[in-house]
């Protein structure tokens, strides 16, 4: 089994509801052992600007598959939650994005592994740091990363969201 963590996105319809869902189907998933979740965090939208907030999470997750099967995972739920292809950055119904698998290291057509532009999303390091800030990226752990992108990018709103974080633990206990 490997470690992994993946990045969870809404920014459509009821959020806390598709997280909900997405982290269930991930559970769910054969090959997939679900250990940690982030805190809810709410964040401003990054390269389309004109859209709502989003909500977005990160998780642990320890998995039998190869990299190529978990994103066919990712990829399966994406659909089965309805996401629709819009524009890249645009809104999304769901988002799930692999950022970091223990001892992989690829670049394919489809998927690059870790996520090329982690280092420069608070939406992404926030909620990381929450269940992995020792984990190193390039050789820096993701709390440093954080720190440091806090300081630089002032304009990247990102906060954790304790109502939707209630209101996710709700309706995951209310599903089991």
């Amino acid at each position: 089994m490997a470690e992994a963590y993946l990045e969870l996105g809404t920014n459509l319809g009821d959020r806390e509801d598709y997280l909900a869902r997405a982290l269930a189907l991930l559970e769910e998933s054969h090959g997939v052992t679900l250990a940690q979740v982030s805190r809810v965090y709410r964040s401003k939208a990054w390269g389309v600007l004109e859209q709502p907030d989003f909500l977005n999470v990160c998780v642990q997750i320890e998995t039998a598959l190869q990299p190529e099967d978990l994103l066919a995972v990712c990829k399966g739920i994406e659909q089965a939650l309805g996401r629709q292809v819009r524009e890249r950055w645009g809104p999304r119904e769901i988002d799930i994005d692999i950022l970091m698998m223990q001892g992989v290291d690829i670049e394919t057509p489809t998927l690059t592994i870790p996520h090329p532009r982690l280092a420069q999303r608070r939406f992404v390091l926030d909620p990381l740091s929450d269940i992995a800030p020792r984990w190193e990226f390039d050789g820096v752990p993701v709390s440093l990363l954080a720190e440091s992108l806090r300081a630089d990018e002032p304009d990247q709103v990102c906060m954790p969201d304790e109502k939707a974080t209630q209101r996710l633990a709700e309706l995951r206990g209310s599903s089991k």
